[in-house]
């Protein structure tokens, strides 16, 4: 994105106390994250890989969908924007996940969404900026290649694999 854009800074109990732009993160800021497991009727999950231009693990596959919450948006606000900007679908229906408190390289809340959307891969509108292609995966074969090439996935994804499959 060009425009300069303020994050939504949270304490430990996820209750806003700043915000501030992308370079001015502290390592010892939290921030919110809102992201989307979307899956198919036939059970395959959604991956995004991840632009390689991304300053944050570039090429990687990781969730349909997840967005920064910016200051103003709620959670689901932002995901609904991330859902049309990056893949380019509206109007989809928003299931409330789990929010999970991550503390690794960087330290965050993420709300999780799940929606069900029957398309091919091929027919999702991909914004370039952020993602460089979109793969629907099946349950072993997703489970294969986290096994085999786990260094080709966000950190997360083994987690969230456990979590919601």
């Amino acid at each position: 994105m060009d425009k300069k854009r303020r994050l939504t800074v949270v304490n430990q109990n996820d209750e806003i106390i700043d915000y501030k732009f992308d370079e001015d993160l502290l390592s010892t800021d939290i921030y919110r994250v809102s992201a989307l497991w979307l899956t198919n009727s036939k059970g395959e999950t959604l991956l995004a890989q991840r632009a390689f231009s991304k300053s944050h693990d570039p090429g990687k596959w990781g969730p349909a969908v997840a967005g920064t919450v910016e200051e103003g948006e709620t959670y689901k606000q932002n995901i609904v924007k991330e859902i049309e900007e990056e893949i380019g679908l509206t109007g989809i229906k928003l299931k409330l996940g789990p929010k999970l408190e991550r503390k690794a390289k960087y330290h965050y809340f993420v709300q999780w969404f799940f929606a069900t959307v029957d398309k091919s891969a091929e027919s999702f509108k991909i914004q370039k900026s952020e993602v460089e292609r979109v793969k629907w995966f099946s349950k072993k074969e997703l489970i294969n290649e986290l096994k085999e090439n786990p260094e080709k996935f966000l950190s997360s994804t083994k987690e969230y694999v456990k979590l919601f499959m």
